[in-house]
């Protein structure tokens, strides 16, 4: 199916995750010389707003601006749903029962840019940028009205059979862009930062860029080492990932079931035999019975089955283009995550955070730089 589900396979290209830098209230009796330092000494920088005020409060800031560039890589489980197609701009057919995912995971590299700002001293915003290279695993078949019983109750009980079994692997490039903020607070080295953000996937083959949101709240500590501004961060906390669930776009044939026709003839022969085996059971039944109001709609049902399953391989027997839209959405939405942070000094920091559990796996590595503003 290749590129049709580019879309929904499409989870983090761009995290915009930042550093763990934050103002900290300075607290204890060892540290009364650097309370009174900050006190009694002017703030010489525009921003954040209020920055003055709070660094007298014995708040010491970080640098008010800066500039950071992270490598992601990630491995995600998606599920895909609501699957409608269409050929050569033609009607749209419900194939949500035909076409089955058995399994869909994403992967993605890349790298992010994020200028940021400190507007005011416990809220961070920044800006994001990111070129990705992307891999789709799709392992998925299309299956077709087989034998059937009927229940009493329940009406016809089909035995649905895979007619085709497809697994595919698409690879595209993408271009990320968003805007995030970060509200922290921090108190003798211990933190919380709640970042979240969001961002917009670039990707030719969809009608419109594919919508993001991450949400983050990390809890962490902070040790100084005895160089100033030398300290050492460690963290755990939670991932969450949203996508925009509806998406549409058109394709070439050739690019979504390659070596379709092969199987084509098998897929209706399946077909016809499951539309001898409904008419059998028709004809079989005596004149009253036809007129039974269930029997009616389970025969209507039958039908519809069958000529949607029909109809949709016999339109892509003679289709050059493929309309499609689908819903796709994380196989879970949370994932535990763990980092560290080392920071030379007020200017120069590195930080390492991989992500576990759930269905996502994720590695970032990252390089700041900060200056006043």
């Amino acid at each position: 199916m290749r590129k049709i589900l580019l879309s929904g396979l499409i989870l983090i290209l761009s995290t915009g995750l930042s550093a763990q830098i934050f103002s900290n209230k300075v607290v204890g009796e060892k540290k009364n010389e650097k309370i009174d330092s900050l006190k009694h000494s002017s703030y010489p920088y525009l921003l954040p707003i209020w920055g003055e005020k709070v660094s007298q409060l014995g708040f010491d800031l970080p640098y008010s601006a800066g500039f950071s560039s992270q490598y992601i890589y990630q491995k995600s489980e998606i599920q895909i749903s609501e699957l409608m197609v269409g050929f050569n701009n033609g009607t749209m057919f419900d194939l949500d029962e035909i076409v089955r995912f058995n399994k869909a995971t994403a992967q993605t590299s890349g790298l992010n840019v994020r200028p940021d700002l400190w507007v005011f001293p416990f809220l961070n915003v920044y800006g994001i940028f990111a070129r990705s290279n992307n891999k789709t695993n799709v392992d998925f078949g299309i299956y077709v009205p087989g034998d059937f019983s009927i229940d009493p109750d329940l009406g016809f009980q089909w035995d649905w059979v895979k007619a085709m079994d497809f697994k595919t692997t698409a690879n595209f490039e993408a271009t990320t862009y968003g805007f995030g903020l970060t509200p922290t607070m921090g108190v003798a080295g211990g933190f919380a930062a709640f970042d979240m953000n969001w961002s917009w996937s670039d990707i030719p083959e969809l009608d419109k860029p594919a919508k993001v949101f991450v949400f983050g709240p990390r809890f962490g500590k902070n040790f100084q080492f005895g160089h100033p501004g030398q300290s050492l961060a460690v963290w755990v906390g939670g991932f969450r990932v949203k996508m925009e669930t509806g998406t549409s776009g058109s394709l070439g044939i050739d690019e979504i079931l390659p070596n379709f026709d092969e199987q084509l003839e098998g897929a209706m022969e399946k077909i016809s035999a499951g539309q001898i085996a409904v008419n059998e059971w028709w004809d079989g039944l005596s004149l009253g019975e036809k007129t039974d109001p269930v029997n009616i709609a389970k025969y209507a049902a039958a039908n519809k089955a069958l000529s949607v399953a029909g109809s949709a391989l016999d339109g892509a027997s003679r289709a050059e283009t493929v309309q499609y839209g689908l819903d796709k959405r994380q196989k879970k939405m949370w994932n535990f995550i763990v980092g560290s942070q080392y920071q030379y000094n007020k200017n120069w920091a590195v930080r390492a955070e991989i992500g576990i559990l759930g269905s996502r796996t994720q590695v970032i590595t990252g390089l700041q730089y900060r200056f006043g503003l």
